[in-house]
């Protein structure tokens, strides 16, 4: 057991203002995320913090995380395409996920009834990591723009020129971010606040 996940679990991620607060996501769902955590270690990965959130892994290689969120908490699979998912309890976390695959709890009752399924898509994730298996990532050229990201390219050039110039890899991170919220004043704030990021030649998530 990583202590920074015991932080995690009292304090919060640290990602908002609320951490520390009765109003933390994370104590929202205390009862279940502690559930899900045990069940994750009696798998034998490595329990880490990444990004601010309990990350399990093997042999550095991510396998699953843990996450709370307004409506439900959950467990996602980082590679959870490859899964066979023959209970059919996974879902897409937004509409352009491609690898990602994520299952939705809102009570602890639900996790004690998958209980036996969770660790059996745990496994199954494990042994298609330990068989080097990739997903199948879609082209960027296939992958539809947020409507506010594509207006903003074609009023801004330097702007495009810098997207198009970063990886693949960056491009789809940026893609996936802006993509998620429901809101069109969200998804334009994302893109202001990455603009500068993206003009400095930086992914996402780099320093």
């Amino acid at each position: 057991m990583n202590p920074e996940i015991d932080n995690y679990l009292s304090e919060g991620c640290g990602r908002c203002q609320l951490v520390g607060t009765p109003q933390c996501k994370v104590h929202n769902w205390q009862p279940e995320l502690k559930l899900l955590r045990q069940i994750l270690l009696d798998t034998g990965l490595t329990e880490e913090l990444k990004w601010s959130m309990p990350c399990y892994t093997y042999k550095k290689s991510n396998i699953v995380m843990l996450a709370a969120f307004k409506e439900h908490c959950s467990i996602s699979f980082f590679k959870g395409a490859l899964l066979k998912d023959t209970h059919g309890i996974l879902e897409k976390p937004g509409e352009n996920s491609q690898s990602s695959r994520r299952i939705p709890f809102t009570n602890v009752q639900r996790i004690v009834e998958l209980e036996a399924t969770i660790k059996a898509y745990i496994f199954e994730a494990l042994e298609a990591e330990k068989a080097g298996l990739k997903v199948n990532f879609k082209k960027i050229s296939e992958i539809k723009l947020p409507e506010e990201f594509e207006t903003i390219l074609n009023e801004n050039l330097a702007l495009e020129t810098a997207f198009k110039a970063l990886t693949p890899g960056r491009q789809r991170a940026y893609i996936l971010h802006f993509s998620s919220p429901k809101q069109s004043a969200t998804r334009i704030s994302r893109i202001n606040k990455c603009t500068p990021q993206i003009l400095s030649g930086k992914g996402l998530n780099d320093k």
